[in-house]
């Protein structure tokens, strides 16, 4: 690969939980992650957004507004060649209907509160962005 790639990522909540993603491929295999994944030709990246929560999790929901732009670069090893470059878009969400359940590329999905996100996050950007969902659109009603 020797470019960027665009991907979108979507903070969803409901209440005070937040939904993560078990990560089923690299990169950040069985990491903790927010749903998202890259952008198909000739799809806006809102378009996508959605799309992939409903794809990785079943949920749907509605946008509230785009977080933060994060480049996620990633050596195939610490301190290795940089392999992967992606671009990440990353909106808040808020939760209309479904209940989690792991699809396409996800292993797991579920609902947490936001400590135990925190916890369970390891990559400090996403921690950050998710921080960011909570401080902008606050807990909102399920």
């Amino acid at each position: 690969m020797s470019h960027p790639v665009p991907t979108v990522g979507v903070v969803c909540l409901r209440g005070d939980e937040v939904l993560l993603i078990r990560r089923g491929t690299p990169p950040r295999l069985n990491q903790w992650s927010l749903p998202g994944g890259r952008l198909e030709w000739g799809e806006t990246a809102q378009a996508a957004a959605l799309r992939e929560l409903k794809e990785e999790t079943g949920v749907e929901a509605e946008l509230l507004g785009l977080i933060d732009v994060v480049d996620g670069v990633f050596p195939a090893r610490p301190g290795g060649e940089i392999t992967r470059h992606y671009v990440l878009i990353d909106y808040a969400a808020r939760w209309l209907s479904g209940e989690p359940q792991a699809g396409d590329d996800a292993a797991e999905a579920r609902f947490v509160s936001r400590d135990e996100a925190m916890a369970l996050v390891e990559w400090d950007e996403t921690r950050r962005v998710i921080a960011e969902a909570y401080e902008r659109f606050g807990v909102l009603e399920a």
